[in-house]
């Protein structure tokens, strides 16, 4: 199919995906009372991107006066198969209907992604992540359960359950698991602290990753695929915009993710005029679903940060891909002294440094009238502080190294603190990372 038509064949599923939202919803036709197109009758993908953007906060409003599912639902309650939602760690929590058919769906995309991710019938799947109102998990499970791979859902979260994991890849070896990188990362400490090795006891293949961007962050991919001698793909929109696989990597991107632009089409656009960008660009992905039949989600803002491109991959997908992944969001970057200092930055100069320890945490101050400042607290290996006593100078060193790597890569000198391996609290679920203590 060549761009033109492939570009009207999505035209076609966006106009009548607006179209069924326009008549079966209360909101959208309320929401869209303003446009300077028809919603009904778009003639073009440049009309569609006049439509207004939908934010987390036009969903909160709309669900607090309508609860639980605002004006969105086009199905009636009785016909909701499952109801997801989000933490709510940034407000009030939205909350998804999804009807028995959209749920076929989710199954059916994630399994073609998952294929073209390189997961096989013959893979056995670990599902390492918390099934609760959390649909990554779920997501996971029913697309390699589609593909016909065997499933393992492990799950996470309970005490002591990264222990039972690390022997349960050892005896029962699952060939792809499904998770963060910081859970992947804490089952291989976990795993050697127990006498097992991750390389040679357990028997991964593919692991496949969302929730936190650290598979396309450079030195964290390769220290899992060192690690577990796998190789890793990253994957994931948002919740809401479930099928969420729609963003994802294959065996031969060694970082960022392919947009599957028929299942979820995705928009880049500027962060400050909204306007859409350009293949090359930096900006913020809009999303909308293009066969949602109970509670769609159209030009809905992620506030996450990305570039796009067309690239020539091996693999043969010819979308648009997110180059570098999602590697921040709008409301995580911290302006350094004039300077744009991604969290996932920082990560990567850390991981790629052989003294650091596992962690680390970024800590934001600001007195009354002055510019933010950042420290890197950063833990660094046993070994450091077991040389300082032959060697007073030893940290002193480190902490110059680790000061000037962050320097040179960020353009613009932080603080640095050294912490021992261990300091920081594990996680089984995404890593937090930034401590902020700023004031107004």
């Amino acid at each position: 199919m060549s761009p033109d038509e492939r570009g009207e064949a999505i035209l076609s599923k966006l106009r009548g995906q607006v179209r069924y939202a326009f008549q079966n919803s209360g909101f959208y036709p309320e929401f869209y009372g303003g446009a300077t197109v028809d919603p009904e009758n778009l003639r073009s993908l440049e009309e569609f991107a006049q439509l207004p953007i939908l934010t987390k906060e036009d969903i909160r409003r709309e669900q607090e006066e309508h609860p639980p599912y605002g004006r969105f639902l086009c199905i009636p309650p009785s016909e909701v198969f499952r109801v997801h939602g989000t933490s709510g760690t940034t407000g009030r929590p939205t909350v998804f209907g999804i009807g028995h058919d959209d749920w076929d769906r989710i199954a059916e995309a994630h399994a073609r992604i998952l294929w073209g991710a390189g997961l096989r019938p013959d893979d056995m799947v670990m599902v390492a992540a918390v099934f609760s109102l959390y649909v990554g998990s779920w997501g996971a499970l029913v697309g390699a359960e589609r593909l016909g791979a065997t499933c393992f859902p492990f799950g996470s979260g309970a005490p002591g359950q990264t222990e039972r994991a690390a022997e349960w890849c050892a005896m029962v070896k699952p060939s792809a698991l499904y998770g963060t990188p910081s859970y992947a990362l804490y089952l291989a400490e976990t795993a050697r602290q127990m006498g097992l090795d991750p390389l040679t006891d357990f028997g991964f293949r593919f692991m496949f990753f969302s929730g936190e961007p650290g598979a396309s962050v450079p030195a964290t991919r390769r220290l899992i695929e060192d690690t577990f001698g796998c190789y890793v793909v990253d994957q994931g929109s948002m919740a809401e915009m479930t099928p969420w696989m729609s963003n994802s990597g294959c065996r031969h991107l060694s970082t960022g993710m392919h947009l599957w632009q028929d299942i979820v089409y995705t928009e880049l656009v500027d962060p400050e005029s909204r306007r859409n960008l350009p293949l090359g660009a930096e900006g913020v992905p809009v999303y909308s679903h293009t066969e949602r039949t109970s509670q769609p989600m159209i030009r809905y803002w992620s506030g996450d940060i990305a570039q796009w491109d067309l690239i020539d991959c091996p693999c043969g997908r010819t979308y648009p891909t997110l180059t570098r992944g999602i590697y921040g969001r709008a409301d995580d970057m911290i302006i350094v002294r004039g300077q744009n200092v991604f969290p996932s930055r920082i990560e990567d100069i850390l991981r790629s440094m052989d003294v650091f320890g596992g962690e680390f945490r970024l800590l934001l101050e600001r007195e009354r009238g002055q510019l933010d400042r950042l420290t890197v607290q950063t833990e660094v290996l046993a070994d450091t502080y077991v040389q300082r006593e032959s060697d007073p100078a030893a940290l002193d060193r480190v902490q110059e190294e680790i000061t000037a790597a962050l320097r040179r890569a960020l353009g613009v000198g932080v603080a640095v603190e050294l912490k021992p391996a261990g300091e920081f609290e594990r996680t089984q679920f995404k890593a937090r990372r930034i401590i902020d203590h700023r004031t107004v």
